[in-house]
């Protein structure tokens, strides 16, 4: 036959509640244990400072350090003040200040004035080259024909054989006259004189031109002589 417990007399529904008790105790058990120390506790003892005398309060003096006061500065030395006095007649440099005034006055600035032109003297240049050659009157090939028609071949020279081309150089001046006639190439004296003797004969010469101006032309002409 099976025995039966009574519910009041089991445990086990208490079991869960006597273990958080037993929690409880311990902690509290803990907390006591800390907070338990032992206090000092200190006294402080008033001292009467009554009982000192005056005469040993007087005894304590404080010390501070004295400083060495920096040595006084040297004397300054005497001036003495001198007057250079000038005689009222004396006379001095005047300087004049041009004021804002004196800038409204209308100054005349005039124009540089021109150097002279000088006119070259080219009355005596004789050029060799210019950009207008002189020419003969009519061209060349009139002055071929004057040569033709005014040649005189020499006696001499026709009997003796002798013929070739005589070269002479002579100036045509501005006017186209023709001057200093010579001989720079010569055959024979009498072929040379007759030579000269035809370019003196000849008409004036059409001026040579150098920048639009006449000038003296130094000419070279061959003169030829041929037996027929």
């Amino acid at each position: 036959m099976k025995q039966k417990k009574s519910s009041k007399a089991s445990l086990e529904d208490r079991k869960i509640f006597f273990l958080l008790m037993g929690f409880v105790m311990v902690l509290s058990l803990v907390y006591i244990g800390l907070e338990w120390t032992n206090t000092q506790v200190t006294v402080y003892e008033v001292v009467d400072m009554s009982f000192l005398e005056e005469d040993e309060l007087d005894d304590v003096v404080q010390t501070t350090q004295q400083e060495t006061p920096p040595p006084p500065p040297p004397p300054e030395p005497d001036v003495i003040e001198a007057l250079n006095i000038v005689n009222d007649d004396v006379e001095t440099a005047t300087i004049e200040i041009r004021t804002e005034d004196d800038k409204k006055e209308v100054v005349s600035i005039q124009a540089p004035v021109a150097a002279p032109v000088i006119q070259e003297e080219d009355e005596e240049v004789i050029f060799q080259v210019v950009e207008t050659m002189p020419q003969f009157p009519g061209g060349d090939a009139a002055m071929m024909k004057y040569l033709r028609d005014n040649v005189r071949y020499p006696v001499i020279a026709q009997e003796n054989g002798v013929q070739g081309r005589v070269t002479c150089q002579f100036v045509v001046n501005r006017d186209g006259s023709i001057v200093d006639i010579e001989v720079v190439r010569s055959v024979d004296p009498s072929l040379d004189k007759e030579a000269i003797r035809v370019i003196q004969s000849m008409p004036k010469w059409k001026p040579g031109q150098q920048r639009g101006k006449p000038v003296r032309v130094k000419y070279t002409l061959p003169v030829n002589f041929r037996l027929q």
